[in-house]
């Protein structure tokens, strides 16, 4: 199973969201999706998280929190279990990604952009403010998700 991080960074009731649209072979092209990666042999999910935010951002996290636990499931990849993470605070300047375009969207619009059915489950639940962690398991076929479940604590 392969581990990944996945970070919204927030500004002024905006999540730095990525729209995946420069990368050849992307699983994400097209799709408006959060900042992250895959989290390498030595790596803690912080040091990953931390790490491929400087890559893809150009800013340094001072603020964090660990908000939930994602597994997805599907007929065609491998199993992934993706530590999701907000941020609130942050040094540096914003530089281009060569993964996508990097664009502060508005909270209430991030729910309208083109994401994974799954993203669009997690996203919800971090927009309704609950601060309470959670797990949720994704199951897809292709590109459908046919089914989730999800644990709040």
């Amino acid at each position: 199973m392969k581990m990944t991080t996945l970070c919204y960074i927030e500004q002024k009731d905006c999540y730095l969201m990525l729209h995946r649209i420069k990368k050849k072979q992307d699983a994400n092209a097209g799709k408006w999706i959060g900042v992250g990666g895959h989290i390498e042999a030595t790596e803690s999910p912080e040091e990953c998280l931390i790490r491929e935010v400087k890559e893809e951002t150009g800013l340094t996290l001072t603020k964090y929190r660990f908000r939930g636990l994602i597994t997805f499931v599907s007929d065609e990849c491998e199993q992934e279990m993706m530590c999701l993470f907000t941020a609130d605070e942050f040094e540096g300047e914003l530089t281009e990604c060569n993964e996508g375009e990097l664009k502060w969207i508005p909270k209430s619009e991030v729910p309208k952009l083109p994401t994974w059915e799954g993203d669009a489950l997690f996203i919800k639940l971090l927009l309704e403010g609950e601060d309470r962690f959670f797990t949720m398991k994704l199951m897809y076929e292709g590109n459908k998700l046919v089914k989730h479940e999800t644990m709040i604590y």
